[in-house]
Order: C-alpha cells, then structure tokens, then sequence
C-alpha cells in the first residue's frame, strides 16, 4: 500500500519482540494481497479481470464490500472506483517512482461509482464491470491498522498502536498513563487524546507530483475525475475504527466543511480541519479529544 508502518506494543519483557514481528509479518501479508502496486496481488487479480466474476478470500471480500458500504454512506464522495482516474492524473505507480518522472498531460478520467458493482456473500463472488477498476489504498491501510492492532489483542498484548501511515488504530492499555496520545498534522500542533479507537489524517500536501509544471496529489474528487480542489488542505478525523476514520477524513477533505460536517455528524465522530489559508476549525466535539501544544 506504498506507506510506511510504525507499531507499538505493550506487553512482558521478550513478548513484546516477538509481537512486533508478529505485526510485520502481518503488515507485509496484507499489502501482498491488497496493494495495486503488485501485479499478483488479489485486488490486482480482481482489477484485471474485470467485467468476469472472481472468488475472493473471506476478508478480502469483506474489504471490497466495505468499501462499496462506505460509498453507499458517504453520499457518494468516498468511491473506490477511482484508479483509473488516479492513474490519469500520473498516479500510475509507487510515489517513490512517480516524483521526479516527466509526465504528460492527459484528460481527467471519468469515476463509474461502484453501483453496478456485483457481490455475493455466500460465495465470496465479485464482479466488477468492465471498465471499472478499485483503488482500496487508504481504506485498505485503515483497515490494516484495524486487524493487526486487534489481532496483537487476541495474541496476548496488553496494548497496541498501529500507525498505517497516518491511518491509527488503538487498542488496550497505553504504554504510559490512561490514554493513548496522538499528534495530528493540524496547525497550530494539536495532540489528541482517546482511550481507545482510531485518528487518521488525509491531505494534499505530501502525495505530490507535477505534469507539466501543475501540482497534482492523491485525492481525487469523484465528481471531477481530478485531483480535488478543495478550499481544505489537511482533515483529521477520531472514530471508532481506523477504516472509518480514513473515510471520513478524505470525505470530508474532498466535500468541503459544510458537507463534510454533516456527513460527520451523522455519523457520530468528530475531527479538525485546516484550510490553505491555515485557517483552523475544530468540529463538534473535537474539544473532549484535544490536547493543545505550542
């Protein structure tokens, strides 16, 4: 999923070694199946035999019906049908690989919307319709942060914190004090406290590439078919579960704050947005998570 993992468990002396590696191999197991950047993985599989139906493993199935669930409850402004307008964009490949590259111009792609989508539960059947393709990269990497930090649970940790690249799960007793305490890419600095559950961050600042001296970035408005052009530049999201909260983040970023806010409300979490212009605004309920440094 083209990110970097970082992973803390609390646990006995020499257990917490041997839950570390655990997580890892854990971590590597998921991006081999779920990452569009490896042609063998089962989402590429899927991808590339689009418009025939594919039998997919229980939680990768899970996953794609996940994804289709989010779209279904975001009014539309969180679509995993978005790769090939992603790839248009100049996204094609790794970040790693695709900053620096001389890249052409190419139109904007239309996004299908996963509607005509066809799941069947029973037997774990996907069909994707030709000319529809899913990117699961950040719901994939919240939904990581999800399992393995559970999963260290189930394995005998006392706590665990699984950061999917800014995508963070929580779980269990904190390495020091009561809560778990989590640094937000906000300005000014914020910090944000929870006992349990997930932060994740969404922004236009860091996936970055140019095609012909214009700024482009990862997020794609699915009404446009192009990187959004959003008056937010980072959102920070709390919810109960990493996955959820890397939804909500990118809805709101991409919806802007009047949509995006109730899109949150309705569904009961909270979170911090800032503007291009810096401008700071703290949603309903952020106060009784927020911890203000500097």
């Amino acid at each position: 999923m083209g990110t970097e993992v970082h992973v803390v468990v609390v646990a006995g002396p020499g257990q917490a070694e041997e839950l570390c590696r655990d997580a890892e191999a854990r971590v590597r197991a998921y991006e081999a199946r779920w990452s569009r950047f490896i042609a063998t993985s089962e989402l590429s599989r899927l991808n590339a035999a689009a418009g025939s139906p594919v039998l997919l493993p229980g939680d990768t199935f899970a996953l794609v019906a996940l994804a289709i669930s989010a779209w279904q409850q975001t009014d539309g402004w969180f679509d995993p049908t978005v790769l090939d307008a992603l790839e248009a964009a100049g996204y094609d490949r790794s970040h790693e690989e695709v900053v620096g590259r001389a890249l052409p111009a190419r139109p904007a792609r239309a996004v299908p919307g996963p509607e005509a989508i066809g799941l069947d539960a029973r037997l774990g059947e996907v069909v994707l319709p030709s000319g529809v393709h899913l990117d699961l990269g950040g719901i994939g990497k919240g939904h990581t942060a999800d399992l393995v930090a559970t999963g260290l649970l189930t394995k005998g940790a006392d706590g665990a914190l699984v950061n999917m690249g800014g995508d963070l799960r929580a779980v269990g007793r904190p390495p020091v004090g009561d809560v778990w305490m989590v640094a937000t890419d906000a300005t000014p600095p914020v910090e944000v406290a929870i006992t349990a559950g997930a932060v994740a961050t969404s922004t236009t600042t860091k996936r970055q590439w140019t095609v012909e001296d214009r700024l482009m970035h990862h997020l794609i408005d699915p009404h446009t078919g192009a990187p959004s052009t959003s008056h937010l530049a980072t959102v920070t999201v709390v919810a109960g579960t990493a996955a959820w909260a890397e939804v909500l983040a990118k809805v709101v970023l991409l919806a802007g704050l009047d949509a995006g806010a109730k899109i949150l409300g309705r569904s009961g979490v909270t979170g911090i947005a800032t503007a291009h212009d810096g401008t700071v605004t703290r949603l309903a309920g952020f106060d009784a998570y927020e911890r203000r440094r500097g």
